[in-house]
């Protein structure tokens, strides 16, 4: 088979093979080698129509995005409760 093709530290060509390879081995004896990432955490809070409409014309009227806005007041209201 190409080495292209083979999974980069088990060297398995199928999944089943990388799967047995898995569950004899752990990935902090690999992790010195593999890349530092970066990523973001998004969660989901739902809320009423009728307030995200009047969060979005808050955010537009401060010429910012609703994700800014919010997570503004967020942090402003965590301060306030922290302060008391």
């Amino acid at each position: 088979m190409d080495a292209s093709k083979l999974s980069s530290l088990s060297k398995a060509a199928t999944d089943e093979k990388i799967g047995e390879f898995w569950d004899s081995h752990d990935f902090t004896d690999f992790d010195a080698d593999a890349p530092d990432v970066e990523f973001e955490i998004v969660c989901t809070v739902p809320i009423a129509a009728d307030l995200f409409s009047a969060i979005e014309r808050q955010a537009c009227h401060q010429g910012v995005q609703v994700e800014a806005l919010v997570n503004r007041w967020l942090r402003q209201k965590l301060a306030e409760q922290t302060a008391v």
